[in-house]
């Protein structure tokens, strides 16, 4: 045993299983402190998420206390200053996983000169995706932009490889603290209390995203493919917050479906969305430009609307597209939205409104609990038509027609948009043709914001001058 400190470096790594550092950590030390950097900067747009973090580090913090191992949190205005400070000191080991995204593979890269220089004893290990990110490439070396070839290469490379021995964590000997000045979980909670709702839906801790993951295997994997696109029905995962902090590796995720030993459609589609983070976090890493604009350059000159008066009833779900609108009020109100509505509301804000996606995707970085960079900018780019293996600019979702097909009987619309649940399903997704005396467009619920058609073809227009 080595009679150094172990610290583990915890990022997006709330777990017990495959979570490498952690456990070479504790196999190597007596004694192991957690750390966890508090960057108020990262979660400044990131409201939402500060609620999920700050449960996350109070759960696990209760976990690793019965292991006698420490967890701490402080508060820092930069990793490299906190970093450089810490190697001053020595008589500890340093242990992390990995964070795929440019500026924390660019910190890692610092950090492993400094550590070597400085002869502290340190390892890094793989994050949490299937494979490392530079492993996947096309015959000439060059990264893959097309979705099918990738994941084709990727899942067939994760298949043949050999794998690793399952380790696990142990317990210390006894507990110590490192850090001076620690600040508790609360400290993280968003001001303002519109998350209390969250509190009823969701549990931020290991052992419910492990229960989660085997009551989706056993229950709806298997028409998966089918019931992924209907908002009123519970047919996806939602374990995407889960992933996104680390209380499930996707690895744990693999290996769970497939056990399932009838292999199907279901588990094959529902693999083939971890193919999409995989090939999310590949293009981020070749292409970092496209986390700040987009992928596709000749869309630098498209001419997006500037519509606070739109881009406002959007947020708030007042645009008179009943799907569109609860899609929104779902959002505000759980810190998820179902993916095909995502897409339509993301479609809508785009291609009706001519809005930014930017604004959107700054949006969503603030509600959803399971942003990720890589998948949120990536899936806005998608929509725009920017993106790389995007949908075609002229594909511009009709917002009626997809919530008479994916919401028939309007349970989804009426859940989240109350003021319409008197209405016969023949009117839900157009509520300006119900006429009566108790229902008053305008004073009930609002008019469309803008007219489909007219939307569409401007859209179009638009799109065509670049």
């Amino acid at each position: 045993m080595n009679k150094n400190i172990g610290l583990f470096w915890l990022r997006d790594d709330f777990r017990f299983t495959k979570n490498e550092g952690l456990i070479e950590a504790t196999t190597n030390h007596d004694q192991v402190v957690v750390f966890y950097l508090y960057k108020k900067e990262i979660y400044k747009y990131q409201e939402a998420q500060k609620w999920w973090l700050s449960k996350s580090l109070f759960n696990f913090r209760k976990q690793l206390n019965n292991l006698n191992i420490t967890l701490e949190i402080i508060e820092t205005n930069s990793f490299k200053i906190f970093f450089d400070k810490l190697i001053e000191k020595k008589g500890f080991s340093i242990y992390w996983n990995k964070v795929y995204e440019p500026d924390y593979l660019k910190l890692d890269k610092y950090l492993l000169s400094i550590l070597k220089n400085k002869n502290i004893n340190h390892k890094i290990f793989k994050g949490n995706t299937l494979n490392e990110i530079d492993e996947i490439k096309k015959n000439d070396g060059t990264p893959f932009k097309v979705f099918t070839p990738f994941w084709r290469t990727a899942e067939k490379y994760y298949i043949e490889k050999i794998p690793p021995k399952e380790k696990i964590i142990k317990k210390c000997k006894k507990k110590i603290n490192y850090f001076k000045n620690c600040i508790d979980p609360d400290k993280i909670l968003p001001k303002k209390n519109w998350f209390k709702n969250f509190e009823k839906i969701w549990f931020p801790d290991e052992q419910t995203a492990l229960k989660e993951l085997q009551s989706f295997i056993n229950e709806r994997i298997t028409n998966y493919s089918d019931q992924r696109n209907f908002p009123n029905r519970p047919g996806t995962s939602k374990l995407s917050p889960f992933i996104k902090f680390g209380q499930l590796h996707v690895q744990t995720i693999w290996s769970q479906c497939i056990k399932k030993k009838s292999k199907n459609i279901g588990t094959t589609k529902f693999l083939t969305e971890i193919g999409w983070r995989e090939f999310n976090h590949s293009l981020i890493n070749y292409f970092p430009y496209m986390l700040k604009g987009n992928y596709s350059k000749k869309f630098d000159k498209f001419p997006w609307l500037k519509n606070s008066k739109f881009l406002n009833a959007w947020k708030k779900g007042l645009t008179g597209y009943p799907i569109v609108d609860a899609g929104m009020r779902e959002l505000y109100s759980s810190g998820w939205m179902h993916n095909r509505v995502r897409m339509i509301v993301g479609s809508f804000l785009v291609k009706h409104l001519l809005i930014n996606w930017k604004d959107g995707e700054k949006y969503f970085r603030n509600c959803l609990l399971d942003y990720s960079p890589a998948s949120n900018v990536a899936g806005w780019q998608w929509v725009a038509g920017c993106g790389a293996d995007a949908a075609p600019y002229f594909r511009i979702f009709n917002p009626i027609l997809q919530g008479e097909k994916f919401d028939k009987e309007g349970d989804y619309v009426k859940k989240w948009v109350p003021e319409l649940k008197s209405l016969p399903k023949k009117f839900i997704h157009k509520p300006w043709e119900f006429i009566d005396k108790k229902f008053q467009l305008g004073r009930d619920y609002p008019h469309p914001i803008v007219k489909h058609e007219d939307a569409r073809e401007k859209a179009l227009n638009a799109f065509k001058k670049i």
